[in-house]
């Protein structure tokens, strides 16, 4: 095992897809939705957005294009987090449930925000119960996978420690019996970079708690 490489999740992780919906959204149809409910983990839960026609889901998705995916925002304090585990000697790969086309673009988007990043892995979204990212976190071989859906821990193998953001909890799909494949839950990725250290790879838990309209190349975690 690869004993200093942290394999991290991008959307929910280190960039707020959310925001970049929201821009999407306004590119597309020339208003930016007004905010619903700030703690919703799906995006068209979070934003007054009306439900869209064939039409119109074929006019929203021309705008999750390459521009879209090398401009998402960072979540505040992810750039630092990502420091702090690169200054302890850790090695950090992105897996994100993205198709390949759209890879270098993502990269683009990590290093335009400064993150300590040099490699995405592109996985896809094929359906199915395993996690689409299961055989990259198995190549890679990576100490921890942080995450923040649940169910890309299905069939991760069980040496890697799991770490799972308990981010936007209305209507989170971050519940049931399948919370005890994570091995750790925390608030962002910078209570993970603090907690990390403390947890030294062990597999223990910290005590905090825990759409039709789909744009191409968007794991279901950003869409119902």
């Amino acid at each position: 095992m690869a004993r200093d490489l942290i394999a991290l999740d991008a959307d929910g992780v280190l960039l707020d897809f959310h925001l970049g919906y929201a821009g999407a959204w306004q590119r597309a149809f020339g208003e930016a939705p007004r905010e619903r409910d700030p703690l919703a983990y799906w995006p068209m839960d979070r934003w007054e957005v009306t439900r869209l026609d064939e039409p119109g889901r074929a006019h929203f998705r021309r705008h999750f294009d390459n521009h879209f995916w090398s401009t998402v925002p960072a979540i505040e304090g992810a750039v630092d987090a990502c420091q702090r585990l690169h200054d302890a000697g850790h090695l950090l790969v992105c897996v994100s449930a993205l198709d390949s086309e759209h890879e270098a673009a993502r990269l683009r988007n990590l290093r335009a925000h400064g993150f300590p990043i040099e490699r995405v892995i592109a996985t896809g979204n094929a359906a199915g119960q395993r996690s689409p990212k299961a055989d990259a976190i198995a190549a890679l071989a990576p100490r921890a996978f942080v995450d923040d859906y649940l169910p890309y821990f299905r069939g991760v193998p069980s040496g890697v420690h799991r770490a799972l953001i308990m981010r936007a909890l209305t209507d989170t799909p971050n519940a049931g019996a399948e919370l005890s494949d994570a091995h750790s839950m925390h608030v962002d990725l910078a209570d993970f970079a603090t907690a990390w250290p403390a947890e030294g790879g062990a597999h223990a838990t910290t005590d905090h708690p825990g759409s039709p309209d789909l744009p191409p190349s968007t794991s279901p975690k950003n869409v119902r």
